[in-house]
């Protein structure tokens, strides 16, 4: 299901340590996309579901937008939470970004954890589709979603940078459940 795109959509280069990454947004400063620049083709294709056909011009990020990932980076885990973000979607692809905004920094959920979040214990595949398909991602902390067993599973940025961002945000990997994840069984 697409929306209707906004009238203008931007796009700017963001350095991070983990390599440049791309932001897209529209005139309001609302982030629309990020993903990593090595993967500009997997960006334009979500963008293209979400939106059917764009045009991207190229511009300054917005200050908010480039001070608070700029915060994240420096170690403030929370800074992305004040970053405005829309996306289209379907409405079960909404509620499941919806529910990953709702995993704090330093805390992973399973995919299994995740579906029963939202009320559907049974929707595992389709909370991992909904996962992957997700064109915020980092803003909409899809990193923080690992496999039961407390693997790393998945990312479209590698789990490389997966690995770096949790370790970034306190995770210790070999450490048992998270309290609040345990709590959500």
């Amino acid at each position: 299901m697409t929306k209707t795109p906004p009238e203008a959509l931007s796009i700017a280069p963001l350095s991070t340590p983990l390599g440049e990454a791309q932001i897209v947004f529209d005139d309001a400063g609302v982030l629309r996309a990020f993903d990593w620049a090595s993967h500009r083709e997997r960006m334009d294709r979500l963008l293209r579901r979400h939106y059917g056909p764009v045009t991207l011009s190229e511009a300054a990020a917005p200050g908010a937008l480039s001070d608070s990932f700029a915060a994240y980076f420096a170690g403030d885990a929370r800074a992305l939470g004040a970053i405005p973000w829309a996306t289209g979607g379907t409405a079960f692809q909404n509620k499941v970004w919806q529910a990953l905004c709702e995993i704090p920094a330093g805390v992973t959920w399973s995919y299994g954890q995740l579906a029963a979040h939202i009320g559907s214990p049974r929707a595992v595949r389709a909370v991992g589709l909904a996962n992957g398909a997700n064109p915020v991602g980092l803003v909409v902390p899809c990193h923080r979603v690992i496999g039961a067993d407390r693997s790393l599973t998945g990312y479209g940025g590698g789990l490389e940078r997966k690995r770096w961002l949790l370790a970034h945000e306190g995770v210790d990997l070999g450490a048992a459940s998270d309290p609040l994840s345990a709590r959500l069984l």
